[in-house]
């Protein structure tokens, strides 16, 4: 026991909760799927609590939801222009799953559930397939388009639609990449600092004074955490609504 709690490895490990196997394929109920459901419960129940009066001079919650569905949607309409709105509840949501699911995995003994690349890379293949989807459906095969970049000379063609398929292929990877390696680095520090202080403040008088220096940077890292939280739903979203851009606009 006393191992787990300097582990830093140990916050992220999946736990069965409730096993479920179908078909020799194993559906159980864990730890991150639970987290997963209390990140949509959160989110779902501030909103529409928040939202429920409509109030004319909104309350400090409303206010909150206010701004923050002006900030996705100003955000999707900067980068996608005004057709791009008709994705707005899907960039939305993926803004509040992010944004709420690293924020729940700052609290002690929380599960972080985008600390997995399972889930980022999920929800970056969700993201990648509806451009496609979205993509071929509106615009056929115009919307292969994306590839060809006007104005290339017919030489260097082979070369530059080598080089678009590549990149567009390897979205999924850095987009989920980024968002796990952030959120795991992170906590992972975190871990590392607070297991110093408890180590430290284990052995006397003399460790606690040393355990200080620790402490500091324990809470200085907690701090930032909390703006890479943020700031990680943030890119993971923006980078929704570019995407999105290229199958509304597949030629430009």
């Amino acid at each position: 026991m006393a191992a787990d709690k300097v582990d830093p490895i140990h916050q992220f490990h999946i736990n069965t909760i409730v096993p479920i196997h179908v078909g020799g394929y194993d559906l159980s109920f864990t730890n991150s799927a639970l987290f997963m459901v209390v990140v949509v419960v959160l989110a779902s129940g501030f909103l529409m609590f928040s939202t429920a009066g409509r109030a004319l001079v909104p309350t400090r919650m409303q206010s909150i939801s206010e701004m923050t569905y002006e900030f996705v949607a100003s955000m999707l309409r900067d980068a996608a222009g005004n057709q791009g709105m008709r994705f707005f509840p899907f960039v939305f949501t993926i803004f509040m799953f992010v944004m709420v699911a690293n924020l729940l995995g700052l609290f002690p003994y929380f599960f972080t559930v985008t600390s997995h690349i399972i889930v980022t890379f999920a929800l970056s293949l969700l993201i990648v397939g509806t451009v496609v989807v979205y993509g071929i459906a509106k615009h056929g095969l115009g919307f292969f388009k994306l590839f060809v970049p006007s104005g290339v000379p017919v030489i260097l063609m082979p070369l530059v639609v080598s080089i678009e398929v590549i990149s567009f292929l390897s979205r999924p990877v850095s987009l989920s990449v980024r968002l796990f390696a952030n959120m795991l680095a992170g906590h992972i520090t975190l871990k590392v600092f607070a297991g110093f202080v408890v180590s430290l403040g284990a052995l006397g008088a003399v460790g606690v004074a040393g355990a200080i220096l620790p402490l500091l940077m324990a809470v200085a890292i907690t701090a930032l955490e909390v703006l890479v939280a943020a700031l990680q739903a943030y890119v993971f979203a923006i980078l929704t609504c570019m995407y999105l851009n290229d199958a509304l606009h597949p030629s430009h």
